[in-house]
């Protein structure tokens, strides 16, 4: 891989250490240019673990030159940031040191390992060993031991101490110093500061001869802050199992045909599009790909969710991350890696849970504002018990306790934690999200809008009358229509499938969104779309036709399939209260003959793209938030027009690209499904809020008048924190029978005929 290129230079400016070898290529692969001179760059943080760590890098990068968007995930601690290539690279590593976070490309090979568990559970272990030696030391100074025996007992609790707070505190302390060497703080702060305080109380009482020491509460303390620290990122983990998942499924490299011949292992980052790569039987695709030679079955259940084998042959299109069960195949790679299909599903997973949503922003922002705040009340707590009563040692540690039951760990868990929830949830049933905004916009939603062809129905139509035609005309058709992805051209081309090929060369060809394709052979012009825009007089052929220079050459008649689930899915959203249309550019005919059959009475048909628009700006206007649900590209601009949309993974690219949400099955019961996940994910993510509310209103009264220990206000804070987790992975729990639609809605639900052109 050659290093001396543009790339290199920006590797090197994110990370000056990487000069050369293995950091280098990691540092090349991960920058890559985006469309319209805009580059990306994904950075590992695991020094991020709070709302208060979110809201310093995002605000820090975004105030970077060029910068236009960057965004931490908190699950996966990893930072994205695009920027403009023509203002030169960000010094993006070092505005990170410099806010006190270590940071390094991220790769899948090596973040796959969980080292902030191990150190976790190393350091669980020492505290809780610590603690539970001093507390055994402890009960002969409440047994009455005094004098020299009391302090011996508590120098030996200091010695044990000493040592447990610097190896299993450093996982706070290093986060609160990062912060403070920054000029900010963050939620380890106040947890450092009670810490070592209470060891620092304990230690000049036990140099004092002082009949109490705390070096049981100061050990105790750490070892209930790391339990709640451990189970946290343990739930998260559980959490985003999926996207694991997924990773696992991705192939490490490829064996790469040769010009010559021969062939050699690459790395799958290094497949470029054109490459011929030799696919043993067990091997998984390694990128998406074309079928070239060969014959075999493939496991497709990462795309259909369907366990069948699926058989491929020459001409095949296969995605990234499906297995080869029984042939070897060779096949020409359309797309690199990081465009892969499961490249984009990883990606959508983790922006689920970084979306920021308004109740995202609300608990991020007052997370951030939390620390300043509690480091005052804090403050005043102290010089307040200092007037009323002037012992300081009493108002130091009641000082401790409200800095310690007071951390905003539940406020700062509440809305991501749901949202991780709810993004798994909704991956295992096949359905991709975008971002964790969308779920709450969904939830709002009084009307579903659908498109007909390729959403109501399968979009995979079959010409029904190619005997009333020329072989020649319907092979003219047949070689348009191959530059479109509309099911009706799909459906054309498929009738040349396995005949001799005609070679035609047009001079151009064109599609025209909404009417149909246009192309030109020297000085004719032919369209192949809708008859009102391909005839010169349209009055007497409806539907679907070719036309030379205007005139008329063939008429096509279809017939396509509802979807499976689709009556069901239809009848669960009115059920639901919402009201449902249909909005196509398909002829009257067929949209009534697919509304009739579904029970839907609000369709309107031959509406044009921009028809699509206005007519959800009309509802908008009406006060009604709409989920638009579509596939094709005429779809596209209402489906970015629409509150909240949805589209199947067989729909165009820039349909999907357009959608909140991607269906991967092909039931429509993907739809009330995801529905019921938003409105429980929002219903959740509120009771979480409150918690956390209920917890702080409850809480500080009770610190600040000094009923609380260090300890005790330890075990509060994880338990909140706990609580808080608990009740949003509720969303994940339990297999109801919605949530089982989208595996068994083909078996279940039979499709039914409907006549459509």
């Amino acid at each position: 891989m050659n290093c001396c290129g543009p790339d290199a230079e920006i590797a090197l400016s994110l990370n000056p250490a990487a000069a050369s070898g293995p950091a280098r290529e990691e540092l090349l692969l991960a920058s890559r240019v985006q469309p319209g001179r805009i580059r990306q760059v994904e950075l590992s943080v695991p020094g991020v673990h709070c709302g208060a760590c979110i809201a310093n890098i995002e605000a820090t990068l975004g105030k970077l030159d060029g910068v236009e968007h960057a965004r931490v995930n908190l699950s996966t601690r990893r930072v994205s940031v695009r920027w403009r290539d023509e203002t030169g690279v960000p010094p993006i590593s070092q505005a990170l040191a410099r806010l006190g976070y270590e940071s390094h490309l991220f790769d899948q090979g090596t973040d796959d390992r969980d080292e902030t568990l191990a150190e976790l559970i190393r350091g669980l272990g020492i505290a809780g060993f610590a603690a539970g030696n001093i507390m055994l030391l402890s009960v002969s100074v409440w047994s009455g031991a005094t004098d020299a025996t009391r302090d011996l007992f508590h120098w030996m609790s200091a010695l044990i101490a000493l040592p447990a707070l610097a190896f299993s505190g450093r996982i706070f302390f290093r986060s609160a110093w990062g912060a403070l060497r920054s000029g900010r703080t963050n939620m380890d702060v106040p947890i450092s500061i009670g810490i070592l305080l209470a060891f620092g109380m304990s230690l000049y009482d036990t140099a004092n001869s002082g009949p109490h020491a705390y070096f049981d509460a100061s050990a105790s303390l750490l070892f209930f802050l790391l339990i709640g620290r451990t189970l946290d990122h343990v739930m998260r983990e559980r959490a985003r199992v999926a996207v694991k998942g997924l990773a696992r499924l991705a192939a490490r490299g490829a064996t790469v045909l040769q010009h010559d011949g021969a062939s050699t292992y690459l790395p799958v980052q290094e497949i470029e599009p054109g490459m011929q790569i030799l696919l043993a039987a067990g091997e998984r695709v390694p990128v998406d790909a074309r079928v070239v030679k060969g014959r075999s079955e493939l496991d497709c259940s990462i795309v259909s969710g369907e366990s069948d084998p699926v058989a491929v042959e020459s001409g095949a299109c296969v995605r990234a991350g499906t297995l080869n069960l029984t042939g070897p195949l060779t096949i020409e790679a359309t797309a690199k890696a990081q465009d892969s299909f499961l490249a984009e599903m990883t990606r959508l997973m983790e922006a689920a849970e970084s979306g920021r949503g308004g109740y995202r922003r609300i608990a991020d922002r007052a997370a951030a504002l939390y620390a300043p705040i509690l480091h005052l009340t804090a403050f005043m707590t102290f010089v307040a018990w200092m007037i009323a009563d002037g012992n300081w040692h009493q108002a130091i540690t009641i000082a401790i306790a409200v800095l310690i039951i007071t951390c905003p760990c539940a406020l700062g868990l509440a809305v991501p934690i749901v949202q991780v929830a709810a993004a798994r949830r909704l991956f295992e049933n096949g359905i991709m999200v975008k971002d964790g905004g969308a779920m709450e916009r969904l939830a709002e939603i009084d009307t579903v809008v659908f498109d007909k062809t390729g959403t109501l129905t399968l979009g995979m139509p079959r010409l029904t009358n190619t005997h009333e035609m020329p072989a020649a005309t319907l092979s003219l058709a047949a070689a348009i229509a191959l530059h479109s992805r509309h099911p009706i051209s799909r459906a054309l081309a498929e009738t040349q499938a396995g005949m001799p090929a005609r070679e035609w060369r047009f001079d151009s060809i064109e599609e025209v969104p909404g009417f149909g394709l246009e192309a030109r052979l020297g000085a004719n012009t032919y369209r192949l779309g809708r008859a009102a825009w391909a005839l010169c007089n349209a009055a007497a052929t409806p539907g679907t036709v070719l036309s030379k220079n205007g005139e008329e050459l063939a008429a096509f008649a279809f017939e396509d399939r509802l979807r499976a689930g689709a009556t069901e899915a239809v009848a669960e959203l009115r059920h639901k209260g919402l009201a449902v249309e249909i909005i196509s550019g398909d002829r009257a005919e067929a949209v009534d003959a697919v509304a009739r059959a579904l029970g839907i009475t609000t369709s309107s048909a031959e509406v044009l793209p921009s028809g699509k628009v206005d007519r959800l700006d009309a509802l908008k206007a009406a006060g009604r938030k709409v989920l638009m649900v579509g596939d094709g590209l005429n779809d596209a601009p209402a489906l970015a027009a629409a509150h909240v949309s949805m589209a199947p993974a067989s729909a165009a690219e820039i349909g999907r690209s357009a959608s909140d949400f991607v269906f991967l099955r092909e039931s429509l019961a993907a739809i009330p499904l995801t529905l019921a996940t938003a409105r429980n994910a929002k219903k959740l993510i509120r009771q979480n809020l409150v918690l956390a509310i209920i917890y702080n209103a409850i809480a500080v009264p009770i610190a600040l008048f000094g009923y609380v220990t260090p300890l005790i206000a330890a075990l509060a804070m994880s338990g909140s924190s706990v609580i808080v987790i608990a009740n949003g992975l509720r969303l994940g729990a339990g297999k109801s029978r919605k949530a089982n639609w989208t595996r068994d809605a083909a078996k279940a639900f039979p499709t039914k005929q409907v006549m459509a052109s």
